[in-house]
């Protein structure tokens, strides 16, 4: 699985776009979220679709980002790991 090329990320931008909304983290490179210095949050391409990396109590969890579905969950653990 490898990280998400920019065609890859323009299919969740409006995902992306609600990121960049949260004011503790930064996006230093396109689709690479971080919290204060350490890598917070990343994206995966895959045939079997986006994957989007997150941060959760210190171990990167793995969470499939395709859908609207799947990027409301996402962002619903994405708060909640940002405020534990």
């Amino acid at each position: 699985m490898r990280h998400a090329r920019e065609a890859a990320l323009d299919t969740i931008e409006d995902l992306l776009v609600k990121i960049r909304k949260y004011q503790s983290l930064t996006e230093r490179k396109r689709g690479a979220f971080y919290k204060k210095s350490a890598g917070f949050v990343h994206f995966h391409e895959d045939p079997a679709g986006m994957f989007g990396d997150l941060k959760v109590c210190g171990e990167w969890q793995r969470f499939r980002v395709t859908t609207r579905v799947e990027q409301k969950r996402f962002l619903a653990m994405l708060s909640s790991a940002l405020d534990p």
